[in-house]
């Protein structure tokens, strides 16, 4: 994803690059031939003084110690989703960027597009009535998750530096399970099904319906393992009510997992690829395709209405460009760190649901940043630096 984040930005000038493995950014560096090169983003911030900006496309587990360097020194930050691996480091980076003053934005990228305002005004304009419960469905893991840790150890490839990709997370023998692509399914990494593609899909339902934080999470889980997210799961949420909005109940799927078809939906089936989104209202229901794309109304009768509600939304130039504008003195991206951080704890709460493996209701207390009713899923909250890293 670094990748693609970085050519969606390179009308600028791309002036060093920093990675750890070699070979998987050979083809960025042949691209950018003329930046700079380096393996540890430390020395790069500390010699490349003329940078104004970074874009942050590691590993889960290192996402908030760059961003809190990069803060420090007063560079605007572009980071991939969810934008930390645990609910402190978002609370903490994302203080630390308000404090900085700088342009922020997370990689949700629909975020910018046409159909999530839509889908804004066709809820707000009252189409569906108050929309009490929401189902989100993905086709995450496509990953090994389930699984346990491997026993063979094969040699480090001397083209990565196996301890920078460590990083924080606890020291454990190289594996090509690890990286460069499966580290998502690994907790000491990522944050697996739901937080890959959480932020993703939770972003038009949060704007839509103007949800706070929730009130109580709740999962369940197949095949689970210790060091991996488990092969498939549910999380329900429970949000409270806000302003003139009725409490929701929302219910998060993976693993193949599927909400129950509404009658509505005759002789069709849920994607099985791209995941969707079913709103129920008091009148009628919204269903999307993916992450909140092709709003469509589905009436009580059976009918599929596309009718386009009345504009209230400003458009959006582009998702980079909101951020390139902002780190030019432009207004702020729609999702800067103050959505995306908040937005990312929300999506971690239900990983804590799922780790705890026990099902029970989690009570949330945001202003505290706290579990109130089950002091041992508050382990997983802010979780030990390892290897000489420090988050503060």
């Amino acid at each position: 994803m670094g990748v693609n984040y970085i050519k969606a930005c390179d009308s600028e000038n791309i002036v060093s690059l920093c990675d750890v493995d070699d070979t998987y950014a050979a083809k960025v560096y042949k691209r950018y031939s003329k930046a700079t090169r380096y393996r540890d983003f430390r020395m790069m911030l500390e010699k490349e003084k003329g940078i104004d900006a970074v874009i942050i496309g590691t590993p889960d587990h290192t996402h908030a110690l760059p961003g809190l360097a990069a803060a420090a020194l007063g560079k605007h930050i572009y980071c991939a989703k969810p934008l930390t691996r645990t609910i402190e480091e978002a609370r903490i980076l994302t203080e630390a960027v308000r404090k900085a003053g700088i342009a922020t934005q997370i990689s949700i990228q629909s975020n910018a597009t046409e159909d999530h305002r839509v889908l804004c005004e066709m809820i707000w304009s009252g189409m569906i009535g108050p929309v009490t419960e929401v189902h989100i469905w993905s086709n995450r893991p496509v990953w090994p998750q389930g699984i346990d840790r491997p026993k063979e150890t094969p040699p480090v490839p001397n083209t990565l530096d196996w301890d920078l990709f460590l990083g924080p997370a606890p020291k454990r023998p190289y594996h090509p399970i690890y990286t460069p692509f499966n580290w998502r399914g690994w907790w000491d990494f990522g944050t697996g099904a739901l937080g890959d593609m959480g932020c993703h899909g939770f972003d038009p339902i949060v704007r839509a319906l103007k949800l706070t934080q929730p009130s109580s999470v709740q999962a369940s889980s197949a095949n689970m393992r210790e060091e991996t997210g488990p092969s498939g799961s549910i999380v329900h949420y429970e949000f409270p009510a806000r302003e003139n909005y009725p409490p929701v109940k929302l219910t998060w799927y993976d693993g193949g997992l599927r909400p129950r078809r509404p009658d509505e939906w005759v002789g069709k089936k849920f994607d099985q690829t791209a995941g969707g989104i079913l709103f129920i209202g008091t009148q009628a229901k919204i269903i999307c395709d993916g992450v909140g794309n092709n709003p469509r109304i589905l009436s009580k009768s059976g009918q599929i209405v596309r009718s386009k509600p009345p504009e209230v939304l400003d458009r959006s130039p582009g998702h980079y460009i909101e951020w390139i504008r902002a780190c030019k003195g432009g207004k702020p991206a729609d999702a800067n760190f103050d959505y995306g951080g908040p937005l990312t704890e929300m999506v971690l709460l239900g990983n804590i649901a799922i780790r705890i493996e026990t099902g029970d209701k989690l009570e949330w207390d945001y202003e505290r940043m706290k579990i109130t009713n089950h002091a041992k899923a508050n382990r997983f909250i802010a979780e030990p630096y390892h290897n000489g890293w420090s988050l503060k």
